[in-house]
Order: structure tokens, then C-alpha cells, then sequence
């Protein structure tokens, strides 16, 4: 029976947590969570993934057991990510990101091309344009959910992120060789579907499919599709 054990890895100073299952022999596959989730966010994907791959889900600087160093980017977890690949000696690996992790994971595949075997992001572009929403609030209003109250220097920082991108995100597009396959949640999600198309058409090798009605979580909330996508694209 395959299982998820816990973990603790220390790197640049902070320690971070992951969730691992899998045969060690087997080629890897790490898994990046959304903002405000954390590695057990996988467990259900893991635990399929594990039939062929060794599974590594990584709780994301400010998640879960993770360090909380109170400064947070896209940049840094990006780095975190290649940190985490190089402590743990995988030189090339499988990598799947859902939403803040899906950006996390377009920009280490733009940076670091040559480590990426293949690429899976569940329904998000890089963040895309400047907003003309006004800026966050330094304290967090008390219309917001507790749990971002209680997470608020995370929230923040990536919401400015997301309010305000380096253009290049999108610009550097093109340099991911991957394949790569997007999975779209349809009408029901608040991520503009034509960014994931436009993603799909800059990306040399790149495939989108939209489950619909699936909404942003698509891996929670279709499971069954989302795998036999996955099993089709990984293992096909």
C-alpha cells in the first residue's frame, strides 16, 4: 500500500516541510499548492502519481510546516523550488502547479528549462498586465477571511505580485521546452479562460484542456477527470 510520510529539509537558513510517496527508483515529480494551502492539498494526486513516479509535495515558503521568514515572491519560491531539487539531487523532474504554485512552476521552467521533464499547470496564466485596482492595505480589513488575516504579509506580498507582474513572465514564455499541458476549470472559475489559451499558444509544445464547470480547483473538485488527464499525459 502506497503511503505519504512527512519531512523536513533545511535550505538557505529556513526549514521547510514536504510530503513524499513513491518508489525511490522511480523518475521524480514535485507538486506546488495554491496560496493559503499546503502539501496535504496533493494527497489524493500524490497517492495516484505515486503508481509511477517518487512524489515530492512541498509546502511553500509561508505554508503549512514550512518556515515563515515574512518576506515573500513568486522569485523567492522559485528559488526555494530549485534549492529544494538540488538538496534532494534531482537534476531533471515532472513538475504540476496549481494557481500561486502554477506561476511558481512557469518560472522555473522559463529559468531553468533543461530540468523540466514535463509540465502540468492546473487553470492559471502568469500573473497578466497592471491592475488599476488600488493598492493592498497594509492591515488586513476585517472583511477578509481570518485565515488570510492571520496570513496577511503572504497575502499581501503576492497580491502586489499579482497586481503588478514583471512583464517578463509572459515575455519568457517561448523558452519553456517542456511539454506541456494546461488544465483549465471552464466557465466556472474566475480565471479568464482566453489567458490559459493564450499560454497554450506561446509555449512551443504546449497543450490546454478544459474540464467544465470543474471552477479554479479542479483537482479537488473533478478528481477523476483530472487524473485520467494527468495519466493520459504523463503516462501515455
Amino acid at each position: 500500500m502506497t503511503v505519504l510520510s512527512d519531512h523536513t529539509i533545511e535550505l538557505s537558513d529556513l526549514t521547510f516541510h514536504y510530503r513524499e510517496a513513491g518508489n525511490p527508483g522511480a523518475p521524480p515529480l514535485i507538486l506546488l499548492h495554491q496560496l493559503l494551502a499546503d502539501a496535504q492539498d496533493w494527497d489524493e494526486i500524490a497517492l495516484t502519481l505515486a503508481e509511477h513516479y517518487h512524489i515530492f509535495a512541498l509546502d511553500q515558503r509561508g505554508h503549512g510546516g514550512s518556515a515563515r521568514p515574512g518576506i515573500y515572491s513568486f522569485e523567492l519560491m522559485r528559488d526555494d523550488l530549485k534549492a529544494f531539487a538540488d538538496a534532494l539531487l534531482l537534476d531533471r523532474f515532472t513538475l504540476i502547479g496549481h494557481s500561486m504554485g502554477g506561476t511558481v512552476a512557469f518560472l522555473f521552467a522559463e529559468s531553468w528549462p533543461e530540468r523540466i521533464e514535463r509540465l502540468v499547470i492546473e487553470d492559471t496564466p502568469p500573473p497578466h498586465g497592471k491592475s488599476a485596482l488600488s493598492d493592498i492595505p497594509e492591515e488586513p480589513p476585517e472583511t477578509v477571511p481570518p485565515h488570510w488575516q492571520s496570513n496577511w504579509q503572504l497575502v499581501k506580498s503576492i497580491v502586489r505580485q499579482l497586481r503588478n507582474p514583471d512583464p517578463s513572465w509572459w515575455r519568457d514564455l517561448p523558452t519553456i521546452t517542456a511539454p506541456t499541458l494546461i488544465i483549465g476549470g471552464g466557465s466556472t472559475s474566475d480565471i479568464p479562460q482566453e489567458q490559459l489559451a493564450e499560454v497554450a499558444h506561446l509555449i512551443p509544445d504546449c497543450r490546454l484542456v478544459t474540464i467544465e464547470g470543474a471552477g479554479h480547483t479542479v483537482h479537488q473538485n473533478r478528481p477523476e477527470e483530472y487524473k485520467a488527464l494527468l495519466r493520459n499525459f504523463l503516462f501515455g
